[in-house]
């Protein structure tokens, strides 16, 4: 095996991905295993650089047909942009409201009101949006 090659099960723990979820991954054609060793796939370390994008667009909401869509993209292809600047509202909002939460939260920490979470300026932090 190529010495620059990582082996499946070195590839899920650095990843922290269950091996069972790389060859499904594989299938769907999200990463390529680059050969084997023995019995085991193996992958290029940047693999693990594709594995922390996938797991960043999942956590954004995507899909992983719209993941698998988004790695074959060319920079023509227009409805696959008009999703991504969707999705890129819909992260800015999120990241608006838990902007929003932490401050409240931040500002609970200190807060004396009693009861606390009558607290109007606590209140009218969680309001806004």
């Amino acid at each position: 095996m190529d010495d620059l090659l990582l082996d499946i099960g070195e590839v899920a723990r650095r990843s922290g991905l269950a091996a069972s979820a790389l060859r499904f991954y594989e299938r769907k054609g999200l990463i390529e295993a680059e050969g084997r060793n023995g019995l085991r796939r193996a992958y290029r370390p940047e693999t693990l650089e594709r594995l922390a994008l996938i797991a960043c667009a999942r956590d954004a909401g995507f899909t992983l047909a719209e993941i698998a869509a988004f790695l074959r993209a060319k920079p023509s292809d227009a409805r696959l942009r008009a999703r991504l600047a969707a999705k890129e509202r819909e992260v800015s909002a999120r990241v608006d409201q838990l902007t929003r939460l932490r401050d409240s939260l931040r500002h609970a920490a200190g807060c004396t009101h009693d009861p606390l979470v009558e607290c109007p300026e606590f209140k009218q932090g969680l309001r806004q949006g």
